[in-house]
């Protein structure tokens, strides 16, 4: 009997002495528009005890792209419904977990202290004339700020007369800092790219009925670890929503 409890206290003493296994960390691709509160988050989550999510933000279409292709992430996040529809088409969607979660709107931005006096974003108004130079957004080909971007300008009777002054930055955020640095007179960004930067000012906001209504998708893919699922249930928390509607994003779960 003694070699077998001195076996059996062997083992017990060697398990307790390995560290415990940490859970995987969460690896997220989501449009850049969300770098900020979602970076806030993932502190958050990490002062909780889970270990920091690895963070990849780019334009929606970008990182359908790289999933589809057989990128390792367990939550995408896109800024509009079409690319999420694409990435659910290539069935690397974990069934039953894709959820609409915000909401954002579109604004006409400046370089401080240089907007243009006197825009208006309807029908018959002025912008095409208001300015000279550049126009910035995403690329409206497959940025989603872009495509808004286009959508609105179509609807409101301007994209012919200013399609050759567009420049499509490779994101939202892109086309921010094109505007922060004066080498665009005038940006088409979120409300909430415009609110985290001390650079730039809203001119204007687009009517909502300019454009289609600018949801962010949700979704695990398949193969996604427990703690993945965890953590996009974390983001439909108060603690989550606080820190989205901080940044100036609308919650769609409400």
């Amino acid at each position: 009997m003694k070699p077998i409890a001195y076996t059996l206290s062997a083992w017990l003493c060697l398990m307790f002495a390995l560290p415990a296994v940490a859970a995987p960390a969460v690896r997220i691709y989501a449009a850049a528009s969300l770098t900020t509160a979602l970076t806030a988050i993932s502190s958050q989550w990490q002062t909780a005890g889970h270990a920091q999510p690895t963070t990849v933000f780019a334009s929606s279409s970008t990182l359908a792209k790289q999933i589809e292709a057989g990128a390792p992430a367990d939550i995408y996040a896109s800024a509009d419904l079409a690319w999420m529809d694409d990435v659910e088409k290539h069935g690397v969607l974990k069934p039953g977990t894709r959820e609409d979660l915000l909401g954002n709107a579109l604004v006409l931005i400046a370089p401080k202290g240089h907007a243009p006096a006197g825009i208006a974003l309807k029908a018959g108004g002025n912008l095409p004339q208001a300015f000279s130079g550049k126009l910035c957004t995403g690329e409206p080909s497959h940025v989603p700020a872009g495509i808004y971007a286009k959508q609105a300008l179509t609807h409101l009777g301007w994209w012919n007369v200013l399609q050759p002054r567009i420049v499509g930055a490779d994101d939202v955020r892109a086309a921010l800092a094109f505007v922060e640095r004066g080498e665009c007179p005038l940006g088409i960004v979120y409300a909430t790219d415009a609110a985290i930067s001390d650079k730039v000012e809203v001119v204007a906001t687009f009517p909502e009925s300019s454009h289609p209504p600018i949801v962010y998708p949700f979704a695990l893919l398949k193969g996604a670890s427990p703690e993945a699922a965890a953590f996009l249930a974390y983001l439909k928390t108060p603690a989550a929503a606080k820190i989205f509607e901080r940044y100036g994003f609308t919650l769609k779960t409400r």
